[in-house]
């Protein structure tokens, strides 16, 4: 078991006194963490609706577990955890169903649009990083997103997949070279 969190965690604070009977304090957790939660779930598993499904299944299960909640791990580590297994689950449970056509707006990122060309290299070059993120192992994916997108640092990753930091630092290392092998060419001006 982890020991108690070294740095005060204000939404540890919050969520204790959610424990104690405070509902005013879920709602606060609720909108502090709501839209970071969809969104990474969103690149987990590519569909906006599923997406804002499971978030709505990660509070419920938080809430539900009110009562037992004891401050072992940061609050986000602790949330980012169950949504990642319910990620997961939900992944290889569409496997089969699943295109790999979901992708959508919220990948987006802003172009310069310098030109009708220069967007148009740079929105493919683009849909060719998705792709290539997308595909791959669940696993490798999830912690890609933790480490890049969510800033998370690799204890924290470790604590989600329910691994130790060297599992994570492996899985990271596989996936970085799968995705620096795949993604060589753009760097070396070289075609696929």
């Amino acid at each position: 078991m982890i020991s108690a969190v070294s740095a005060p965690d204000p939404d540890v604070y919050l969520m204790l006194r959610v424990r104690d009977g405070d509902e005013d304090c879920f709602g606060v957790l609720l909108d502090k963490h709501r839209n970071s939660l969809v969104h990474f779930l969103y690149r987990m598993v590519q569909d906006q609706p599923v997406s804002e499904e499971l978030a709505q299944e990660v509070f419920l299960r938080i809430y539900r577990s009110r009562a037992s909640y004891e401050p072992t791990a940061r609050f986000t580590t602790w949330m980012f955890r169950i949504a990642t297994h319910l990620a997961l689950n939900w992944l290889r449970d569409q496997k089969n169903a699943r295109s790999e056509e979901r992708l959508d707006e919220q990948w987006e990122v802003a172009d310069r649009k310098p030109s009708v060309e220069q967007r148009m290299v740079y929105q493919a070059r683009l849909q060719e990083i998705r792709d290539a993120i997308a595909s791959l192992p669940d696993k490798q994916r999830a912690a890609v997103l933790m480490h890049k997108y969510q800033e998370m640092e690799y204890s924290q990753i470790a604590l989600v997949l329910e691994s130790s930091e060297s599992a994570v630092k492996s899985l990271l290392f596989r996936a970085y070279e799968t995705l620096r092998a795949r993604l060589a060419h753009m760097v070396t001006g070289g075609t696929r």
